[in-house]
């Protein structure tokens, strides 16, 4: 899989060692991963992360994994920035028929039973991605003179492009959802590496750094470091400039 094929799943599991074990393999496959077992962390990666693919546990506590495909299947697609249309793969108790039927009635686009076949599950998504066709999605994000293609997987700042390994376009596309608010480091390591606790931080703040470097080699400051709490990527001031023109400060194309 080239780098310009690559896509992005978000995968919704609720044992640790199943969404351990699927991320390691999907990663190593060359997909990007945004990871959590929480069905209400998934639908606001659904609204700010614009995944090609998610791959939900319908085994989620309270039946919240087909509540979740139910709330992206009715989003309307303006009030919410859920994308309805994204394809959907859920995994389903074997034993649990009814549990697969309600699955499809209600809009997935595949279901695999557990416990799964990962090399079945691989070319199930490759599958689903086909059929999707690679849909263009609303994934631009623009803050000042930054711009983000999430579909495209590319950022440009000042028009030219940075050079950005996986994990940094991943926080980056992260803090530009939402350029203003603080988000913590336990809601970015959940995001974007799939831990459920803070743990050690220092992944995180590596790539933070390297961030920030990247994206204030033209003078420019990005990725504010709130001592205490986590990142955000703009102070509410370096945006008012870029903001005059129009009277949104960041958009999604």
């Amino acid at each position: 899989m080239t780098n310009r094929d690559r896509s992005t799943i978000l995968l919704v599991e609720a044992d640790d060692a199943t969404r351990t074990f699927l991320a390691d393999n999907l990663t190593a496959d060359g997909y990007d991963l945004l990871v959590t077992d929480d069905a209400g962390d998934a639908h606001d990666l659904l609204e700010r992360a614009y995944p090609d693919l998610a791959v939900i546990d319908g085994g989620l506590p309270g039946a919240a994994g087909l509540e979740l495909l139910r709330a992206v299947r009715e989003a309307d697609g303006v009030a919410s920035r859920v994308d309805p249309s994204v394809p959907v793969l859920m995994l389903a108790p074997r034993d649990g028929e009814l549990e697969r039927v309600r699955a499809l009635e209600h809009g997935a686009d595949d279901v695999l039973a557990k416990p799964l076949s990962y090399r079945e599950l691989r070319c199930r998504i490759e599958a689903v991605l086909r059929r999707s066709g690679r849909r263009a999605r609303t994934g631009r994000l623009r803050v000042g003179e930054l711009e983000i293609d999430a579909a495209a997987r590319t950022a440009h700042l000042g028009g030219l492009p940075l050079d950005l390994s996986a994990k940094e376009f991943a926080l980056l596309r992260v803090l530009a959802s939402d350029p203003t608010r603080v988000f913590t480091k336990a809601e970015l390591l959940r995001a974007i590496w799939g831990q459920r606790t803070i743990g050690t931080t220092r992944t995180l703040d590596s790539h933070a750094c390297r961030l920030r470097r990247k994206l204030g080699a033209g003078g420019d400051r990005f990725v504010v470091n709130v001592w205490g709490v986590g990142y955000r990527l703009v102070d509410v001031p370096a945006l008012r400039p870029a903001a005059q023109p129009g009277p949104a400060l960041a958009t999604a194309a």
